[in-house]
């Protein structure tokens, strides 16, 4: 594992390096918080392949290639609905099965579904495949799987199909203000 130092906020490195803030092309409102938060992270773009049937096994394939960092590094990111008609975002590792009941749970909600695309869409002002947990339209409730604790460092959407963030996972739950809970199924 590699582990994340203190960066030099007032000379960020830019486009490679262990710290690198968005340039004009993979600015998203996700990598616009983390700079505004002055966040240390790296922006990994890769070419989106749109007859890809899995986001989240594509940026595993690549992101194990290109960085050697292991499946349960990188996250997805679900919408799902709470039974109190709410939506709530659930974090956890591509290779895992969301545990809806686990998710609930950690949120306080009773029971959970995957919400609808074209609602979660509007809810954070991504586009499906590319939702990430950070700089969404509307700040909805997370929770993250307790697994993100066991690394150094993470990978989840930069809030575009083809776009990684990697950071810290303590600044990933702060960001979000998410909950951390066993959510991946078999927990």
């Amino acid at each position: 594992m590699t582990r994340l130092l203190p960066c030099d906020l007032h000379e960020p490195h830019r486009g490679h390096g262990p710290y690198s803030f968005p340039m004009a092309s993979t600015s998203t409102p996700a990598t616009k918080l983390l700079t505004r938060e002055k966040v240390p992270f790296v922006v990994h773009e890769y070419a989106h392949d749109p007859r890809s049937a899995s986001y989240g096994s594509e940026a595993v394939d690549v992101m194990r290639e290109r960085l050697g960092v292991d499946a349960a590094q990188i996250f997805k990111t679900l919408v799902i609905a709470l039974s109190d008609g709410s939506l709530a975002v659930a974090v956890v590792p591509v290779p895992e099965n969301l545990s809806l009941k686990a998710a609930a749970a950690a949120l306080g909600g009773g029971k959970a579904t995957m919400a609808d695309r074209g609602a979660a869409e509007r809810a954070t002002g991504y586009v499906s495949g590319g939702i990430s947990p950070l700089g969404q339209r509307k700040r909805l409730r997370t929770v993250v799987d307790v697994s993100a604790e066991n690394w150094d460092r993470v990978l989840c959407s930069a809030g575009r199909r083809g776009l990684e963030i990697e950071l810290a996972p303590t600044d990933l739950i702060r960001l979000s203000s998410a909950v951390v809970a066993p959510i991946a199924a078999g927990h």
